[in-house]
C-alpha cells in the first residue's frame, strides 16, 4: 500500500511529527524555499505584467529530484509548510517544482506541532490559499524591484557596494533621525524638592514632592528659583489639606506577539531579536524532552496576535486554580487587538502544554533555550492569572502657596506578580501606620532642592525599534529581526551594549535615499503598502495591481537620480599625505568603517594607513589635535591625536572655547555651545564675529 508523504519545511520538524502519525506516513523537508526569483537577474518580466520568472534554488537539484521520486509513490502528498504567508509560497512552489497531478496535493498547517494539532490538520485538509501566496508574490516582487533598481544606481552613481532594500530603508532612516535628534538636544536645568515633615504619632517622617500651587504643577527652571521656594516654604505653615486611601489595580499582562516576545527577550535576557527568533523556531519545531521524546513546546512564533484558545485558556484556569488557589485564576481576556494593522492569524505565543513547567524542562534544554521557554511560560501563565491589586495612600499638604504630594502603595493581593513580577513595580513607599488628618499642622523636619538637566532621547535598542516599527505599521511579525539584522550587517548601523548607533556609511546612504528616493523611505508609504499586501490576503485586491501602481512611481525616482546623482559621484580626495612607499600623494578612500588613507598607485602600490580627520581644535587635556575617531564597531566619537598617552574622548565635537562658569571645555550642539560638565549646565548662542570666527554669545 502506498504511503502518504507529509513534506515539511525544517528537517528538525521531520522527528517530532514522525512520532505522531505512525508507519503510514512519510516525513520529508523540504528545506525551506525549492523555487526563488534568480540572484543573478532582476527575474520580473516589466513588458509581461510584472510577471516573476522562478527558478530551482542552487543546491536544491539533488533534494527535489528525492522529494519528487517520494511523490511519485504517495497515494496522497500533504504540504505541511509554516503557516503563514511565506509557507503558503513554500507549498505552491512544491506543487510546481514536484510536477505531479495537483489533486495528489492537500495543505495542512497548525499552530503547534503537538500530537492532537497534527492530527487534526491531517483530518482537515485543504487547497492552497491563492491569496496568502499572492501577498508574499507582492512583496517579493516589490522588494525586488526596489532593490535591484536603486542599488545599481547607488554603484554608479555614489559608490559602488551600497544597496538598498524597502523596509531597511525606512528603519535606517528612522534610526537616523533619531541620531538627528539626540545630536540637536540642548539640555534644560530643572530642580525637583522634597520635604520631610514630622507626623505626630508616627515614627516614620512623611516625605513628600514639591508639586506646584493649588492650581497647577510647577517646573523649577533654575537655582534662583528653588531658592526662592525653599525660603518661603521653610517660613510658612505646613497645613494637611487632603487625605485619600484606597486601591489600585494592575492588570495582568497579555500573552506574547512576535514583537513583544522580542522587546522582552532583549530587556529581560539581552538577547538579539535574531537570536530570540532562532531559539524560539528551535523551541516551536521540537526538542527532546525527557520521558518525552521530541516534541514542540511552544505554539507559532509569527504573530501579532493576543488571541488564546479556548481549550489553552481552559487548561491554564485549571493548571492555576490547582497550583496556586482559586482566588488565583484570572477572567479569560479579551484580544487586545486595536490597531487595523494586526492579522490575527495565529494565536498568541504560548507553551503547547502549561504543565511542562520550567521545571520540568530545565535539564532538557540548553541554558539560553530555557530561559527563553521559562519566558514564555510564566508570560503566558500570568495573563491567565488574577489582576494585583494594591492598597494606596496619598496626601497634599500645602506649605504657604505652595503645595507637596505623598503617595504610597503596599501590595494587598499579588495576583501574576507572584509568577511575573514587572521591573518597574518596586513599590519604594510603604504605607505609613498613622496618616495625618485633615486640617493637621506639621513641622517641616527637612527640604532637600536637587538640580537636574534634562537628557535627549534615547539611542534606538533592538526592542525600541521593533515596537516603533510595530506602531508605524512598518513590516510584519516576519520581518522585523532580518531587517535589522541587515541594517547591521550592512554597516548602516552598529551596535554596543544594546544601542543602536548609525555609523557614517549609513548616515550617507540615508541622506541619498531621503534626497533621491523620498517615497522609499517614507514611513507612511511603507506602512500603506504593508495594508495594501493584507488587503490581498484577504483577497479584496488583486496584487498585480498594487505593483502596477507602485513601480510608475518608482522608475520616475529612478530616472531622476540618474539624472540628479550625476552630480554627487565621490571622488578620492587627494591629501598633502605623502606615501613612505612610492612618494605619492595619497588619497582618502570609503571603506565599511570609514575613511581611510590609500596610496593612488594601487595595484602597484598597496599601502595605507588610518586616516584621523583634524576638527581644528586643541585637546583641553594635552594641547594635542582633536581628531574625528570611530569605535570599533563604527560609531563616532572625538579624540585626541595623542591617544593613548592622553585619553580625552568627547561624543559631542568639543570647542575651543571655555566655560564662563566654571572653566570647563564646551562642546557644540548646532549651533549652541554647552558646557561639559553637565552640574554646571551652562549654554549659549554661537555668535558669529566679523570675521565670520565662532564666539560666545
Amino acid at each position: 500500500m502506498a504511503k502518504n508523504l507529509v513534506i515539511v519545511e525544517s528537517p528538525a520538524k521531520v522527528k517530532t511529527i514522525k512520532k505522531f502519525i505512525g508507519p503510514s506516513y512519510e516525513v520529508m523537508a523540504s528545506m525551506g524555499h525549492v523555487r526563488d526569483l534568480p540572484k543573478s537577474s532582476i527575474g520580473i518580466d516589466e513588458e509581461n505584467d510584472f510577471e516573476p520568472r522562478y527558478i530551482t534554488i542552487r543546491g536544491k537539484g539533488e533534494l527535489l529530484a528525492e522529494l519528487r521520486k517520494a511523490s511519485r509513490n504517495a497515494q496522497t502528498i500533504y504540504l505541511a509548510t509554516d503557516p503563514d504567508r511565506e509557507g503558503e509560497a513554500i507549498s505552491w512552489h512544491l506543487i510546481a517544482a514536484l510536477g505531479q497531478d495537483t489533486k495528489k496535493f492537500k495543505r495542512i498547517s497548525f499552530n503547534e506541532i503537538t500530537k492532537t494539532a497534527v492530527k487534526n490538520s491531517l483530518k482537515n485538509p485543504r487547497a492552497i490559499d491563492m491569496n496568502l501566496v499572492d501577498a508574499q508574490q507582492a512583496r517579493r516582487v516589490i522588494d525586488r524591484l526596489v532593490g535591484y533598481k536603486i542599488s545599481p544606481v547607488l554603484w554608479e552613481k555614489v559608490k559602488r557596494g551600497l544597496s538598498a532594500g524597502r523596509v531597511q530603508s525606512v528603519a535606517l532612516r528612522i534610526i537616523a533621525d533619531r541620531e538627528e535628534e539626540i545630536n540637536a538636544f540642548i539640555p534644560s536645568e530643572y530642580w525637583t524638592m522634597d520635604a520631610e515633615f514630622d507626623v505626630p504619632g508616627e515614627k516614620k517622617k512623611l516625605t513628600a514632592h514639591f508639586y506646584g500651587t493649588d492650581r497647577k504643577k510647577m517646573t523649577i527652571g533654575s537655582k534662583a528659583e528653588a531658592d526662592e521656594i525653599e525660603k518661603a516654604v521653610r517660613n510658612a505653615e505646613c497645613v494637611v489639606q487632603d487625605v485619600r486611601r484606597g486601591e489600585r489595580v494592575r492588570r495582568a499582562p497579555l500573552p506574547f506577539t512576535t514583537s513583544t516576545l522580542q522587546q522582552e527577550a532583549s530587556r529581560k535576557l539581552n538577547f538579539s531579536t535574531q537570536k530570540t527568533m532562532r531559539l524560539a523556531q528551535q523551541l516551536y519545531e521540537g526538542v527532546d524532552i525527557k520521558g518525552r521524546g521530541t516534541i514542540g513546546v511552544i505554539t507559532y512564533l509569527r504573530t501579532d496576535s493576543t488571541r488564546v484558545a479556548e481549550e489553552a485558556g481552559k487548561a491554564a484556569a485549571s493548571y492555576i486554580g490547582e497550583n496556586y488557589g482559586p482566588q488565583y485564576v484570572g477572567k479569560p481576556q479579551q484580544s487586545a487587538n486595536p490597531s487595523k494593522n494586526v492579522q490575527d492569524a495565529h494565536e498568541a505565543i504560548r507553551p503547547t502544554d502549561i504543565t511542562l513547567t520550567p521545571a520540568l524542562l530545565k535539564d532538557s534544554l540548553q541554558r539560553d533555550l530555557f530561559r527563553l521557554y521559562q519566558l514564555i511560560w510564566k508570560r503566558f501563565t500570568a495573563s491567565a492569572m488574577a489582576d494585583a491589586v494594591y492598597d494606596t495612600q496619598s496626601v497634599r499638604i500645602q506649605a504657604g502657596e505652595y503645595t507637596f504630594n505623598m503617595s504610597a502603595s503596599k501590595i494587598r493581593f499579588p495576583g501574576f506578580t507572584d509568577i511575573y513580577p514587572a521591573e518597574e513595580e518596586e513599590v519604594k513607599n510603604t504605607l505609613m501606620g498613622t496618616l495625618p488628618e485633615e486640617g493637621m499642622k506639621l513641622s517641616l523636619a527637612g527640604l532637600k532642592p536637587e538640580q537636574h538637566f534634562t537628557q535627549p532621547p534615547a539611542h534606538f535598542t533592538e526592542a525600541s525599534l521593533v515596537h516603533t516599527l510595530e506602531e508605524l505599521g512598518i513590516g510584519r511579525p516576519s520581518t522585523y529581526a532580518p531587517t535589522i539584522t541587515t541594517i547591521i550587517n550592512r554597516r548602516y548601523v552598529t551596535r554596543e551594549q544594546k544601542n543602536l548607533y548609525l555609523t557614517e556609511l549609513g548616515d550617507a546612504v540615508n541622506q541619498i535615499m531621503k534626497k533621491a528616493f523620498p517615497i522609499i523611505v517614507d514611513e507612511n508609504f511603507t506602512a500603506n503598502l504593508e495594508t495594501l499586501f493584507d488587503g490581498i490576503a484577504d483577497g479584496f485586491i488583486d496584487w498585480k495591481t498594487v505593483v502596477r501602481n507602485f513601480y510608475p512611481d518608482l522608475k520616475a525616482q529612478i530616472d531622476e537620480a540618474h539624472e540628479k546623482l550625476s552630480r554627487i559621484r565621490i571622488e578620492d580626495e587627494v591629501t598633502d599625505e605623502v606615501c613612505e612607499l612610492c612618494g605619492r600623494n595619497m588619497v582618502l578612500k570609503y571603506g565599511p568603517h570609514g575613511k581611510f588613507l590609500a596610496c593612488p598607485g594601487f595595484p602597484e602600490c598597496r599601502n595605507t594607513k588610518p586616516y584621523f580627520e583634524k576638527v581644528g581644535v586643541a585637546c583641553p587635556l594635552c594641547g594635542g589635535d582633536v581628531v574625528l575617531r570611530r569605535t570599533k564597531k563604527g560609531r563616532r566619537y572625538f579624540g585626541c591625536m595623542n591617544h593613548p598617552e592622553c585619553t580625552f574622548m568627547s561624543w559631542q565635537k568639543p570647542s575651543d572655547k571655555k566655560c564662563p562658569v566654571c572653566g570647563s571645555y564646551m562642546t557644540e550642539r548646532g549651533n549652541i555651545l554647552v558646557c561639559s560638565d553637565e552640574k554646571c549646565g551652562y549654554r549659549t548662542e554661537i555668535k558669529k564675529d566679523s570675521a565670520g570666527e565662532n564666539g560666545i554669545g
